[in-house]
């Protein structure tokens, strides 16, 4: 607290200076424009009192034909006088041209409409103070029930010239200085005042008179029936409108759809078009009204001020818009020819990839399954590249607020889409890389299923359990991926299945090798050419490993396959008298059952009886 109290008194200080700087800077304004009238003024006291002694040396002159000495004095004099006077009305000009610059003008406005400006000041009377007494004057007058235009009237005074009523009420002075600021002579100028202030006090009269009020009412009470009027007809065309669309939308409703995507159903459209007629019908009964307003107060004096100020806030707006449209005409050439030369060179570029993916052009290293993504590829940059060159066409483009949205657009997407960048750039490179196709058949880290789906950005997979298992692109680069379906699909070769059982060493290998081949062999999916082999992995210390290899085409049929192998090995071991011993079996082998099944034993088969062999002496 302690440290903030010495700030905020820092803060008062420096704003109560501020707010002197400009009290004084607003009076020292004042003050000038006072002196630069005060010295106009004795400018034009100067002015005419020179204009007075040219008269008289002029008489002079006249008198003393005679006398050429005396004349020619006269006459220096007299150009003296005409040089300075010369120089006074330039300074004078230019203190008026001052004046007309930083004076604003007071209205003199009795009946709420400005009928002129004054802008000098004659003694302490400040110009708001003429045109508040020239108003109240003017109300009074139009007041006086016997009022007679020819008595206002002009008279010639030793500063200017007098606008009287009736000969004992002055309504207002013009000055020369009020005349200088028109470039005018004050009688000229008071003549014109009079005839404004006579047109304004009978066209006020008469706008109040009894009939004139009578015929405004029945203007309003006319121009309200006709709101009602067109209010209840805008109501009947709506509803007609949306007994239209009722009755006919299995004709004219069969949903909206763009680009062959569905996007609004007959029943939904209808929903929107109904919302849409009301709300349309709404804002049309809103401006209608709105619009009446204008209409009703122009018809009163007092409120006719208000008319223009509500049609501005319609018109302005809408002379806005469509002068910028209009300026924006060129500019929006510019960006058709911009857009339609990118779009066609699209399509042309669009041809040639349809080509390649057909194989009817080839290049060389280039492969058609990467058309596709080069074409996308193809067709992002140069829709940014459009971009780029449209951005400085666009309406306010330059302007800091739309500057601003850009820059803090760009760090969102900057800051946000890190990972979604790491998956694009992961996308195209595994594009290229060509590690498998959609269908194959792959193990991507722990997961193993079916490529039902290749993106930009991640990679979909079905597994053998019908799941799918969506993995983002950076994660399918980072990891390994086992393709079972690339040589598969390859004429010449196939994919190795391969499954190991443990026999024991009293089984005579060749007859194991010739029960896996007959096991194989019974297999459907495995191939006969190339045909399958057996490996014989390890010697362990209770059985032999052996292993059984078959080739196939079948790579998404894995599963099966491996069930069926393991479903005839089974029965061709049980067939051929041989104990699986996998991975280990312990028995006392007298007087226990063999392990093979009874179905695959002989029917006189008996378990063998405990053998005991005695020790001799």
């Amino acid at each position: 607290m302690k440290k903030i109290l010495p700030f905020l008194l820092l803060s008062f200080c420096l704003i109560t200076l501020k707010s002197a700087a400009q009290i004084s800077s607003a009076n020292d304004s004042v003050d000038e424009n006072s002196i630069k009238l005060t010295e106009a003024y004795k400018l034009l006291q100067l002015q005419q009192f020179d204009s007075l002694e040219k008269i008289r040396l002029l008489s002079d002159i006249q008198s003393a034909s005679g006398n050429s000495k005396k004349t020619r004095d006269l006459e220096t004099r007299l150009r003296n006088i005409e040089t300075e006077d010369s120089l006074r009305k330039l300074e004078l000009n230019s203190k008026i041209e001052f004046l007309r610059q930083n004076v604003k003008g007071s209205a003199v406005k009795p009946f709420n409409d400005t009928l002129f400006l004054i802008h000098s000041r004659i003694a302490s009377y400040k110009p708001h103070d003429r045109a508040t007494n020239i108003s109240r004057h003017i109300i009074k007058i139009y007041d006086d029930p016997f009022f007679n235009p020819d008595s206002l009237k002009l008279i010639q005074a030793s500063d200017g010239t007098e606008i009287t009523y009736s000969s004992d009420l002055v309504i207002m002075l013009v000055t020369n200085i009020d005349a200088m600021y028109y470039n005018k002579e004050a009688n000229q100028l008071a003549s014109e005042y009079l005839n404004i202030i006579k047109k304004a006090i009978v066209d006020e009269r008469e706008a109040n008179s009894l009939s004139n009020w009578l015929l405004r009412i029945g203007k309003v009470v006319m121009i309200i029936a006709g709101l009602f009027l067109l209010i209840f007809l805008i109501n009947r065309l709506f509803r007609q409108v949306r007994k239209f669309i009722t009755l006919h939308r299995e004709n004219y409703l069969k949903g909206l759809t763009i680009n062959k995507i569905k996007l609004l159903s007959p029943e939904n459209l209808e929903i929107f078009i109904m919302r849409l007629s009301g709300l349309i019908r709404i804002l049309v009964i809103l401006l209608t009204v709105y619009l009446s307003f204008p209409l009703l107060f122009s018809i009163f004096p007092e409120t006719r001020m208000w008319t223009a100020t509500l049609l501005k806030w319609i018109i302005n707006p809408a002379r806005q818009a469509l002068m910028a449209f209009i300026a924006f005409l060129p500019n929006l050439f510019t960006i058709l020819v911009i857009f339609f030369i990118f779009r066609y060179t699209i399509r042309g570029i669009r041809y040639f990839v349809v080509q390649i993916e057909k194989e009817e052009i080839q290049i060389s290293g280039f492969h058609a399954d990467w058309a596709q993504p080069t074409f996308r590829l193809l067709k992002f940059l140069l829709y940014a590249f459009m971009l780029i060159l449209i951005f400085p066409y666009l309406p306010g483009s330059g302007s800091p607020a739309f500057q601003g949205v850009s820059v803090f657009l760009g760090v969102l997407l900057s800051l946000g889409s890190s990972s979604a960048i790491a998956n694009l750039v992961a996308g195209m490179v595994i594009t290229y890389m060509r590690p498998f196709r959609v269908g194959d058949r792959v193990k991507i880290g722990d997961i193993t299923g079916d490529i039902v789906e290749k993106t930009t950005l991640v990679t979909r997979i079905r597994t053998v359990k019908n799941e799918d298992v969506t993995v983002p692109n950076s994660a399918v680069l980072s990891s390994s991926t086992i393709n079972y379906s690339t040589h598969a699909a390859r004429p010449d070769s196939g994919l190795i299945i391969h499954t190991t059982v443990t026999i024991g060493y009293d089984a005579p290998w060749e007859d194991v090798h010739r029960v896996l081949l007959e096991a194989a062999a019974r297999t459907g999916l495995i191939l006969k050419d190339p045909p399958p082999f057996v490996l014989q992995t390890s010697l362990d210390d209770f059985y032999v490993s052996y292993q059984i290899n078959g080739y196939t085409k079948e790579a998404n049929n894995q599963a099966m396959l491996y069930s069926q192998l393991h479903q005839n090995i089974q029965t061709c071991f049980n067939e051929a008298g041989i104990e699986i011993m996998s991975p280990h079996y312990r028995a006392l082998r007298d007087g226990n059952m063999t392990t093979t099944p009874a179905s695959h034993l002989e029917k006189e088969y008996e378990a063998p009886a405990f053998r005991v062999t005695g020790i001799k002496n």
